[in-house]
């Protein structure tokens, strides 16, 4: 006994001794792109075998901390990229930079292995999808223009607008609560051409992460998603740029160095050119259709390297839209048009204060304007016909100030903290006025702005007490002020994953999310002509609670299964009373005014389902299934009655296939397929005449006659389903290579087999024979055929 006590004593302190043995490594450093240095953010760092890891931040910085006794192997690995091993020895406070090179899936006779990227199952983060860029440029696109909001409508979760529509709702939340970002900048409308493009070029964007749930506490401001887009920064070495040749539109980016390694630039411009089609296609400025149309956006960016630990850069973006007609009446020349941009501008600096703190401060400007111009003659028995004009603006303009805080305190906490202010300025408006023909260059829009202040604070920590439990939990403070109200919101964030055998994970999560700025909408899809507005003390601000819960299953290297299942609750959200609009005329006799309150009503809402994804992000085939089976009803006191109904946007069943073949090094073919439930409308079920005797009471003397009206009757809000909607795309690329330069063919068809998706119902009347009255018959009216594109693409 005294032997096995003896022998058990000696191999303790022989563990003891292999434990003390091992060394605490903090090892930090950045990630850069081979060739433009270009930081990396996003990238998985981390040590095989021992659970421990971190993913580089904005900057490119990262930090972690492991045990090792003789060597430390560690893993960089980014989708797109060729993973990276550096073996390094056990010397503690070490900076390792690397630099990663774009890989190349596909070669003449191998495939390379992309084993090492970090699993799916090892990110505590839920309800969050990372789209490679790469598979942006090669997925079908409507009339050739690459649109990075129709691809995030081909995920799980995203419902998908009307036909050709770039609008994003996702998990029953509508277009305004989707926070959109670009390099940390608002953008408002993302929409060209009445939402059948984004104002996102491609060619100038770096990354985009879609987060739909589980929200981190640095995230606030909006109820259903996050979706943040960087733009590329330019080669820091060598001077190259792209173009595109398109059916309506054409692009170009050009980048290189200010001071080689040091400072770079980029500069990128699309135009769109439909307005040349439409003029020569136009009936004549009898008709009303629009005569002059088309878009425009610019986008720039300046990077510098200030040494080893600081690194600054300045963008900017602009762009507008203009739909201009014109017609004729009773002799005069009459102009109607709608025109609305965006612009942001973001200054933002990054330093690393120690190997294990890095800061972020940022400074950023956000502008979204919309104008509504329509002239009339108002015929009156004088020889002087007033002219009627409406003008209505609406705008909103940030000023923000944003500072985060990243702390590596150690292997199993990865702490940040941070805070944003922002001013808003609401313009909304409308005036009518009327004055005579030779007074119309005298015309003027009142405006009277409302300001606001909005804020909030966060301190989250993502801790891994052990190898199998990953827990990211914060908290977010929030703040609003309202010259007549100010709101304190405190917003709980948690996301927890723990790691079961064979590459299975669980998950779940669990949010609060407050909205203080609303948008006002008569249609539900997001159109230029959405008013937006501030929280006020008698419209309060939206609230949500989101729980979600899901299983993340690594079934190789390359490819993870993704299943989630959530359920939204929504308070305080606003809505259009019945037949109201945005159109809040002053009166032309008195100073009064109507206040946009009074036209509003408030409610609740509900969404729950589950959705599935099969992805396969890299390799000569990849793309990804997904499938989402959901419910979504809202409630409003002053609608339908007060009963539950469902939004436009509500969709039982919502399917969609994306499959990217490399077929050799010159020819690419993609396609993608997508089924969804028919959207909930509000159309006429049917029509009758009402036939009534009235009185001519200006000429008592005068017979009675009969006024004769058609009436409608519609039903329940949204009581009508659409028929479902689906569509296959198919896009073949041709790539011809000569030493730097490249060049790409182009062709895609857009509703490969012609199925007619319908846009819009009408109820008309139908009269099938003379002696026969007519009968009423509801139109299903379709938008987009096939349509075939050809683009070209040129690199240098």
């Amino acid at each position: 006994m005294k032997a096995t006590s003896t022998l058990a004593s000696f191999f303790l302190v022989l563990a003891t001794l292999s434990v003390t043995a091992q060394t605490l490594v903090n090892v930090s450093g950045a990630v850069w792109k081979t060739g433009d240095r270009q930081p990396l953010s996003g990238v998985h760092v981390y040590v095989p075998g021992h659970q421990t890891g971190a993913v580089t931040n904005e900057a490119g910085f990262y930090t972690l901390t492991a045990r090792a006794k003789d060597s430390l192997t560690i893993v960089f690995s980014y989708v797109g990229y060729e993973a990276v091993t550096r073996t390094i020895f056990p010397v503690n406070n070490q900076t390792v930079d690397i630099y990663m090179t774009p890989g190349q899936t596909l070669t003449e006779v191998s495939i390379k292995s992309q084993s090492s990227r970090q699993k799916d199952s090892d990110n505590a983060q839920l309800s969050r999808v990372e789209i490679p860029i790469a598979q942006l440029n090669k997925i079908p696109a409507l009339l050739g223009e690459k649109d990075v909001l129709k691809v995030i409508q081909l995920l799980p979760g995203v419902q998908k607008g009307s036909e050709g529509n770039a609008g994003i709702y996702v998990r029953g939340g509508g277009p305004d609560q989707n926070l959109i970002t670009v390099d940390e900048a608002v953008v408002y409308n993302p929409s060209h051409l009445l939402g059948f493009f984004s104002v996102f070029n491609g060619d100038a964007l770096k990354s985009v992460e879609l987060t739909k749930g589980g929200f981190p506490a640095r995230y606030g401001g909006r109820l259903s998603s996050v979706i943040e887009m960087g733009m590329k920064e330019g080669d820091k070495n060598h001077l190259h740029g792209t173009g595109s040749l398109g059916l309506i539109a054409s692009r170009f980016t050009l980048e290189g160095p200010l001071k080689k390694g040091g400072a770079s630039f980029l500069v990128s411009a699309r135009q769109c050119y439909l307005g040349l089609l439409t003029q020569l296609v136009s009936p004549g400025p009898e008709s009303g259709i629009p005569s002059r149309s088309g878009f425009s956006d610019y986008n720039a960016k300046l990077s510098f390297n200030l040494g080893p630990r600081n690194q600054l850069y300045l963008s900017g973006y602009t762009g507008a839209d203009q739909l201009t007609s014109q017609r004729t009446a009773n002799g005069r020349a009459l102009e109607s048009g709608l025109g609305w941009g965006n612009s942001t501008g973001t200054l933002h600096w990054t330093h690393r204060f120690s190997n294990r703190v890095s800061g972020h401060t940022a400074a950023v400007f956000s502008q979204y304007r919309m104008r509504v111009s329509n002239e009339d003659v108002f015929t009156t028995t004088g020889s002087n016909n007033p002219v009627f004009r409406l003008d209505y603006l609406s705008s909103i303009r940030d000023f923000t100030l944003k500072h985060d805080l990243d702390v590596y305190a150690g292997s199993k906490h990865q702490l940040r903290f941070g805070f944003q202010v922002t001013a808003h300025r609401f313009t909304p408006s409308a005036v009518v006025s009327a004055v005579s023909a030779s007074e119309t260059s005298n015309l003027s829009t009142v405006a009277e702005p409302v300001n606001v202040l909005e804020s909030g604070a966060y301190a989250e920590d993502f801790w891994q007490p052990t190898s199998r439990w990953r827990i990211q939990a914060g908290l977010r403070l929030s703040h609003f002020y309202h010259k007549n109200a100010q709101y304190l919101r405190p917003e709980p964030r948690l996301a927890v994953a723990y790691k079961l055998p064979a590459d299975w994970t669980l998950k779940g999560a669990y949010a609060q999310m407050n909205q203080y700025v609303h948008m006002l909408s008569s249609t539900g899809i997001g159109l230029p002509t959405d008013l937006w507005v501030p929280t006020t003390d008698r419209v309060k601000p939206q609230q949500s609670e989101q729980f979600a819960f899901g299983v993340v299953k690594d079934v190789n290297a390359d490819i993870a299964l993704t299943v989630e299942g959530y359920h939204k609750s929504m308070t305080n959200n606003i809505s259009y009373k019945e037949g109201a609009s945005f159109l809040l005329p002053a009166s032309i006799t008195t100073n009064e005014k109507s206040r946009w309150e009074d036209n509003v009503t408030a409610g609740k809402g509900w969404s729950y389902g589950a959705e599935v994804m099969l992805q396969k992000k890299t390799g000569r085939f990849s793309g990804w299934l997904g499938y989402t089976l959901s419910w979504t009803q809202w409630q409003f006191a002053d609608l339908n009655g007060g009963r539950k109904f469902f939004p436009r946007y509500d969709r039982r069943h919502d399917f969609s296939i994306v499959g990217i073949y490399e077929l050799s090094q010159r020819i690419t073919l993609s396609g993608t397929w997508v089924y969804g439930t028919g959207q909930a409308l509000t159309v006429p079920l049917s029509r009758y005449s009402v036939s009534a005797n009235n009185l001519d009471h200006s000429n008592p003397t005068a017979s009675p006659f009969t006024d004769t009206r058609n009436v409608k009757d519609y039903g329940d809000k949204n009581s009508f389903r659409a028929e479902p909607y689906h569509r296959l795309d198919l896009n073949l690329q041709y790539h011809v290579r000569r030493k730097s330069r490249e060049s790409i063919w182009e062709l895609s068809v857009y509703n490969a087999y012609n199925r007619q998706n319908p846009f819009y119902y009408s109820l008309e009347g139908k009269v099938e024979t003379a002696n026969k009255p007519s009968k009423s018959v509801l139109y299903r009216y379709s938008l987009f055929p096939v349509v075939p594109t050809v683009s070209y693409t040129f690199k240098f």
